[in-house]
């Protein structure tokens, strides 16, 4: 494990940045870019960073950690590895890069459905530490098959995705084909040809496919058929019929990812779910949503004692993890972050990101003189009106 800090690199903007140099852009948009015009995207980011915390620098204070707890389990920092579908097609081979950065940090790492990285890897990679987020099947049997194969991989947390009722519209992704069916046009291929490296390590590792769902697709789909294929097996919109038998079959514990209401926390409290993730998916579906650190704060008020409350969406540095801490979230999870940090270094990536967020976080607890996570709520200052 390394916590050596890249010093050409030492922020989450200087590897988007080279990240951008080294991804076609028709994937590296797929990642950077929000839904619409991109309101919901600038929103979750700038409206954490107006959140602003107040050292206590007489304390009787010792040292800092960065350790603390959630569903049970502790991890090393507050903050993990979001799910990213098509992670593999923004760099090749990234899912691996990032579960084997996760389990040498201890933090988790959580695996979406169109991985494209398969459960039963991530499991070997993590020692069976990874959490899985199912993307709900429409048929029982698909859904109760990759219930089963994540319980056989010791999978200790099941994430269910609700705020996907339909797809976000996505202009960038639209003009560069990367809509179902994807298609490669001849813009596409020029781009790949500027980036050699990622060509190169998109032949060695191969064409990225959904890894997960290869035992339920049909083989010799073409392009446009793998799309008809997705529209018809998934489905986004999740209710209380379709959480029961889901809570029911598995033993692990229950998030609900994609929160964004007191509503729905009281709705899922009451479902049986253990905790929940408070996100917007990363601006990337709702140009109209509140920003995430709002969201988490009228949920905080009503429920902090009554479920675990997680967070994601617009984080991109340790002060914006502190932030959300100090807000009432318990724990916090960033995507875009870490894809950035393995396209950027490739193998390196995942650790050096990781450093970062490290360094920066545990720098923000030493300067307010806050030697544990769960004190930070005593640093929040009241927002200026």
């Amino acid at each position: 494990m390394s916590s050596t800090i890249n010093t050409k690199y030492p922020s989450i903007d200087d590897l988007r940045k080279l990240a951008k140099k080294r991804v076609p852009a028709f994937a590296f948009e797929y990642l950077d870019g929000g839904c619409n015009e991109d309101v919901s995207l600038a929103r979750n980011t700038s409206e954490i960073r107006e959140i602003q915390l107040q050292p206590r620098y007489l304390n009787n204070y010792g040292n800092s950690s960065t350790k603390t707890k959630v569903l049970g389990m502790e991890f090393d920092a507050p903050f993990g590895i979001a799910p990213v579908g098509l992670r593999g097609l923004i760099w090749p081979n990234s899912p691996e890069i990032l579960a084997k950065a996760a389990h040498a940090h201890n933090i988790p790492f959580i695996l979406s459905t169109v991985a494209t990285m398969d459960i039963e890897r991530a499991s070997e990679l993590t020692e069976g530490r990874a959490w899985f987020q199912l993307y709900n099947p429409v048929e029982d049997a698909i859904r109760n098959d990759l219930l089963d194969r994540a319980e056989a991989a010791g999978c200790p947390v099941l994430v269910l995705l609700c705020d996907v009722p339909t797809f976000g519209y996505r202009p960038r992704d639209i003009r560069n084909g990367l809509a179902l069916p994807p298609k490669m046009s001849a813009k596409n291929i020029l781009q790949i040809l500027g980036k050699p490296t990622w060509a190169y390590n998109t032949l060695k590792y191969g064409q990225p496919t959904f890894e997960n769902l290869k035992p339920y697709t049909p083989e010799g789909l073409n392009l446009k058929q793998l799309g008809q294929f997705m529209d018809k097996t998934f489905s986004g919109r999740l209710n209380e019929e379709i959480i029961k038998p889901i809570r029911d079959k598995w033993k692990g514990k229950l998030v609900l990812k994609g929160v964004a209401s007191p509503q729905d926390t009281a709705d899922a409290i009451r479902l049986g779910f253990d905790g929940i993730i408070v996100s917007n998916h990363g601006g990337r579906q709702l140009d109209a949503a509140q920003s995430t650190i709002h969201s988490l704060e009228g949920i905080v008020a009503n429920y902090a004692d009554k479920i675990e409350i997680m967070m994601d969406s617009g984080l991109r540095s340790g002060p914006d993890i502190a932030r959300a801490i100090a807000s009432g979230a318990k724990f916090t999870f960033m995507g875009r972050a870490f894809t950035y940090g393995a396209a950027a270094l490739g193998n390196e990536g995942g650790e050096h990101t990781i450093a970062i967020l490290k360094r920066q976080f545990k720098q923000v607890m030493d300067q307010l003189c806050c030697e544990r996570v769960e004190d930070l709520p005593k640093h929040l200052l009241p927002r200026q009106s």
